[in-house]
């Protein structure tokens, strides 16, 4: 069952400009599927497929001479040869919407695309599903703290209750287990970890020691929402600072995590400058830290992290989907006052801090009044919870239920 995606108008809009496109982001999250809905008369050749894989590396002027546009090329890291022959046909005037590309090793795909596509791609970054996706059929938006835009979101979301947002941590966001094709969820992601093992990490730059490197990740798993203290990590795993941090450089590649920086500027010195590490997929994290139930996780020792790594996410999901960098931040400073996320939009800083109570009071948000010295202007403020509904803290502080993010 297909499932309509945010990206869609997006994807379409730009395929009608641009000659190609390269769509990146994690494994399995739906990157070819959407495309194939998206451009039905495109034909789509993997490059998992080793025939077609070898033949793009080898004679990648024949590949496309055999495969004419408008074409679907998936998982186009893999054939790097391919990229300035689709230069060649982009600079000789090939339609919009042409070369099709996807591919789940970031970096990778961003340093080919710069050295032989400048200018003449355009990459869209994808992610998996969003609550929005799910459970919402309005228009989508940017998640700004805007009254209107809040009340237009829990008018039409679906209400949930703080064991529903658990039960959605738990299972997460991806494709295959969203829509059913997949029940098992310890057979998917441990199979998952092994072919992102195997295929993006080793082939890209072997590690040797494929056991540590699984510790590695489930120790970044159990410190989601900390402060990247990468030496501790190490310390933790038995390897060097040096080898943690090539290994999250390789993590990070493949979109599997992704840092949250802090926010400074040049009034606000006593800020930590370190970033704060979340993972693409809350499911994948309940995995590694091996919890096996929604309930089990609820009251777990990462049960305020995984709700935090979850609304940032979906937050983060409603500027990516819309073709926008998210405009993120989080404060921690050295006397230890901490506020969850920030929001940079339309002139104003918005403080937020996620918890799960369903009891919010003007304890939580003590922190906000160190943002009056920064020099752009403070904007209303949240606490993002489990509160059944929109509501105000105070005349400057909205409370906003989870469900309605």
């Amino acid at each position: 069952m297909y499932i309509k995606r945010d990206l869609e108008n997006l994807l379409i809009n730009t395929s009608k400009e641009y000659s190609s496109i390269l769509l990146y982001g994690p494994r399995q999250i739906g990157k070819s599927t959407i495309l194939q809905n998206c451009f039905n008369n495109h034909k789509i050749v993997s490059l998992d497929d080793l025939n077609e894989r070898n033949l793009a590396l080898n004679d990648p002027k024949l590949f496309l001479d055999i495969h004419k546009p408008p074409i679907i090329i998936d998982e186009v890291q893999y054939a790097p040869n391919l990229f300035p022959y689709i230069k060649i046909a982009i600079d000789k005037k090939a339609s919009p919407g042409s070369y099709l590309l996807t591919g789940s090793q970031s970096f990778k795909l961003m340093k080919l695309a710069g050295e032989s596509l400048a200018g003449r791609v355009a990459l869209i970054h994808f992610s998996p599903f969003s609550q929005h996706e799910i459970y919402s059929d309005v228009k989508l938006l940017p998640f700004k703290i805007n009254i209107n835009d809040l009340l237009l979101r829990s008018n039409t979301y679906k209400e949930a209750d703080i064991h529903e947002i658990y039960r959605r941590i738990f299972y997460g966001s991806m494709p295959n287990i969203l829509n059913g094709k997949y029940t098992n969820l310890n057979l998917f992601y441990s199979s998952y970890l092994e072919t992102y093992i195997n295929r993006d990490i080793n082939e890209e730059n072997k590690i040797n020691n494929n056991l540590k490197f699984l510790n590695f990740l489930t120790a970044l798993a159990a410190r989601i929402g900390q402060v990247l203290n990468i030496h501790n990590i190490a310390m933790e795993c038995d390897i060097s600072d040096d080898t943690a941090k090539r290994w999250l450089e390789l993590i990070l590649k493949s979109d599997v995590v992704y840092l949250l920086h802090p926010y400074s500027n040049n009034v606000l010195k006593r800020t930590i400058k370190s970033p704060k590490l979340y993972f693409f997929d809350t499911g994948l994290v309940a995995y590694l830290t091996k919890y096996h139930s929604p309930e089990t996780l609820e009251v777990g020792s990462i049960n305020g992290a995984i709700l935090e790594n979850y609304v940032i996410n979906e937050i983060r999901k409603s500027y990516l989907n819309l073709g926008y960098e998210p405009p993120l931040y989080y404060y921690h400073d050295k006397d230890n006052n901490e506020i969850d996320l920030l929001i940079e939009a339309d002139g104003f800083l918005h403080p937020i801090e996620i918890k799960k109570t369903s009891t919010p009071n003007p304890s939580m948000i003590k922190a906000f009044n160190i943002l009056k010295k920064s020099l752009i202007p403070l904007g209303f403020g949240a606490i993002i919870c489990s509160y059944s509904n929109i509501s105000m803290l105070d005349n400057n502080t909205m409370i906003i239920p989870i469900w309605s993010i």
